[in-house]
Parts: structure tokens; C-alpha cells; sequence
């Protein structure tokens, strides 16, 4: 009786981890589509009484398009394009969801990853978030569970991060950003919440400087209102493809990445922007595209094998 119980009870359990997959894809297909985006943020919290709190920051994203570039029952992933007006459109970032992966990418500070392997057991049932810059560099991985609290879904994680440009473009007395990302996906949306640390880490000590809560809101509107993000996608696809395709087969073969973030004051993604410009005029064909990207891509890449390579 308790023989056949125990297998009872092993089957439903089975079934069940067999039916999350499909049912996180429906979460995350609410990820996409067409969104009016806030983002907000404020410092809340520093140990030092003397710290000067930056002010209160507000920013209005205007209208953001996700794409669903891939979308299977174990992996998404998703293209966020700022539309700014019927003729200018911005390839912002990129977000991938992996089922169960078991390779992160640590970030170590001063613009360096280190890939580490996980245990099955720590990524069984858990999706892991990667976010890519508007360049589709490296930038934050964090893995957890999708769970319904308050006819809510929810998905958190605490992960190391670079400075986001908002922040980098200003100021550089802190050089972590431990961030606590929370997606809150409701009906008509999502919010992207986040309790934030600003870390300075000096031989891998850690001094928290001040703390901050971010709020990112997606309010879905008419499709329609991403039409001019469609036409743009249409046209540029095929060359965000071959980027993609060339941080994927460098990433694959080296254990360690370190990133220059600019050249001649100028960062990789505006080369890309460039880059890809030419491509859609006809300036560099199909065959040729996979080297001009590389060439501009290893120039950033400050590990050993990739300066060699473009030298």
C-alpha cells in the first residue's frame, strides 16, 4: 500500500514538473507585445550620514515593442526596440529566459564575467534571466522560480550587475550594482521592481554605499501603437541575427570575458548601430557580414584570444 502510494504520489509530481514549462512560455509570451514604459528610481538608505542622496529620478521610456524572437516551452527570447516616433527606432536590450540552465555568467566587476556551472539541483524548476546589452554584450544573469502570490506571477532575484548607462553616464564612486529584480506581471502588464545596493568592492571586499528602489512599469497599449517597431524588426532582423550569432560562438569557447566600454570615446553599440545601417542600404552583403561584425565586436574584447584576433 505505501509502495503503491509513493508511486502515486512520484507520478503527479512528474506530471506536474512536466506541465511547468508550458506554463511559465504562457507567462512569459505576457512579456511581449506593445507597451507604454515608466521607469522611476530613488536612493533610500545609506549607513553614512553624511552620504548626499542623488535626487529622485524619473523617466519616461515612451513606447517599447517586444518581440518574441523565440518563444518554446524551455527558452524565450525576447527583443526589446524603443519606438520613439513612426521613423526613429532604437534597438534597446535584450532579455533570454533559459529553463534549468546550468552556466551562469558572473559578473566580477570592472566590465568582467567569469562562467560558472551550477548544480542541477540549485536550477531544477527555475528559469534563468540573462540580459544583453543594446550591443548584445554581456550584462546580468539571475535564475528563480515564476510564482502566483496575490493574482500575481511573480519571478525574483538577486544578482551582481554593472552600472546601468543612467547611472555610469554621471557618476563612478560605486562599481557594483547588486540588484534585486522582482517581475510582477498582472493583466495588462508587468512591473519590473527592484531593491537595489550600490556596492563598492575593493579586493573583493564589499562596502554597501547607499540603497535604492526602482520602479519599472510596462502598461500594455494597441499594437498599432508598435507598428513603426514591426517595420523596423522587419528590416533589421537578419543583422541583430548575425550579432547575436558572434557573442554566442565567443561566449561558447572562453570560460572569461572582460569589455573595453568605449574606443576613441565612442561604445561598441554605437559602431553597431552604424554597422547595421550599412547593411540594410546594401553596403555589406550577407556573405560579408558575419567578419564586419566580428572585426568591430573583438576590437571591445580585451581576453588574449580575441586581441589576437584582430590584430
Amino acid at each position: 500500500m505505501i509502495r503503491l502510494l509513493l508511486s502515486t504520489i512520484l507520478f503527479f509530481i512528474t506530471l506536474i514538473a512536466a506541465a511547468q514549462p508550458a506554463t511559465d512560455k504562457a507567462t512569459l509570451s505576457q512579456l511581449c507585445g506593445c507597451f507604454d514604459v515608466k521607469f522611476m528610481y530613488a536612493e533610500t538608505f545609506a549607513a553614512d550620514t553624511g552620504y548626499r542622496y542623488h535626487e529622485r529620478e524619473t523617466i519616461n521610456g515612451g513606447i517599447e515593442y517586444v518581440v518574441p524572437i523565440e518563444l518554446t516551452d524551455k527558452k524565450a527570447v525576447l527583443q526589446h526596440l524603443l519606438v520613439i516616433n513612426d521613423s526613429v527606432i532604437v534597438k534597446h536590450w535584450r532579455e533570454d529566459w533559459v529553463y534549468e540552465n546550468p552556466v551562469q555568467w558572473i559578473y566580477k566587476g570592472n566590465h568582467q564575467w567569469q562562467q560558472t556551472q551550477l548544480p542541477a539541483e540549485a536550477v531544477m524548476g527555475k528559469w534563468m534571466q540573462t540580459v544583453w546589452e543594446v550591443s548584445d554584450a554581456p550584462r546580468y544573469q539571475g535564475y528563480s522560480q515564476f510564482v502566483s502570490l496575490d493574482n500575481k506571477t511573480i519571478w525574483q532575484n538577486t544578482t551582481d550587475a554593472p552600472l546601468p548607462r543612467r547611472e555610469y553616464t554621471i557618476r563612478n564612486d560605486y562599481n557594483i550594482l547588486k540588484r534585486t529584480n522582482r517581475l510582477n506581471i498582472t493583466p495588462d502588464g508587468y512591473v519590473h521592481e527592484q531593491d537595489n545596493q550600490k556596492i563598492v568592492r575593493v579586493n573583493g571586499i564589499d562596502k554597501l554605499l547607499v540603497e535604492e528602489k526602482g520602479i519599472n512599469s510596462y502598461k500594455r497599449v494597441d499594437i498599432t501603437k508598435c507598428d513603426a517597431g514591426k517595420k523596423y524588426w522587419q528590416q533589421y532582423s537578419a543583422y541583430w541575427l548575425e550579432v547575436r550569432k558572434v557573442w554566442h560562438d565567443y561566449l561558447a569557447t572562453h570560460p572569461t570575458i572582460a569589455l573595453k566600454t568605449e574606443i576613441e570615446n565612442k561604445p561598441l553599440h554605437s559602431h553597431l548601430y552604424a554597422l547595421a545601417t550599412k547593411f540594410v542600404k546594401g553596403q555589406i552583403k550577407q556573405d560579408a557580414l558575419s567578419a564586419a561584425i566580428k572585426e568591430v565586436v573583438y576590437k571591445y574584447i580585451t581576453t588574449p584570444a580575441a586581441t589576437a584576433a584582430v590584430k
